[in-house]
């Protein structure tokens, strides 16, 4: 259909593909929009687009969100992005997230092991790996100026009101996954979780006009 995906792996291309926005309701279109205005105006000024993806653990929602928005990005070939995430304590990085992109389609390699393992995460041969591991969000890894904080938990949204550096503070908050842990319904959780955050970075990215 599109020949600029095909920079994914094809797995991966197959669940963007089938990604439907018409989902999004226009509730969620209001709270996205923003961030579609904080890119494009980026991308008509030509400038890098850095996008540090908040929550308090920096362990499910944040690292879904970072990984999906590089992702989506690749998908549409918008140049300049980089994402990034953070909280405001470190953990480690939820197996069953990794779990759940691994059954998307990401290849995922473990760098390093440890309390809080450091994850390569591919979403396509060439392209260059989304390194997820848990960290503050002013961790000296992430932007220290020229980017949008988007806080992706209520918790952080409302106890972290100022986030250093940041151009724009931008509330897309989700359910927390973590809610299914240890249930029956873990697995499912987390996947209806991941695919809510990517057909939302879909829409987002999907609405940037690029050249």
């Amino acid at each position: 259909m599109d020949n600029y995906s095909h920079n994914l792996f094809k797995e991966l291309h197959n669940v963007i593909e089938g990604l439907d926005t018409d989902l999004v309701q226009k509730d969620r279109k209001q709270i996205l929009q923003p961030l579609v205005n904080y890119i494009q105006s980026k991308v008509n000024n030509l400038v890098a687009i850095n996008l540090n993806f908040i929550c308090t653990h920096n362990s499910r929602r944040s690292h879904l969100s970072q990984v999906w928005a590089q992702t989506l990005a690749a998908h549409y070939n918008i140049k300049g992005v980089h994402c990034y995430s953070g909280g405001t304590e470190a953990t480690a990085m939820f197996p069953m997230v990794v779990e759940t992109l691994v059954n998307a389609g990401f290849n995922i390699n473990t760098i390093s092991e440890g309390t809080n393992p450091v994850y390569s995460i591919k979403n396509g041969d060439n392209n260059p790996p989304i390194i997820g591991f848990s960290k503050t969000f002013d961790d000296s890894f992430n932007p220290k100026s020229n980017f949008a904080a988007i806080m992706t938990c209520n918790h952080a949204d409302e106890n972290c009101p100022f986030i250093p550096g940041a151009e724009q503070r931008i509330p897309v908050t989700y359910i927390d996954p973590k809610v299914s842990d240890n249930t029956p319904n873990q697995k499912q959780t987390y996947h209806e979780r991941s695919l809510q955050i990517a057909t939302e970075m879909k829409y987002v990215f999907s609405n940037i006009n690029h050249h």
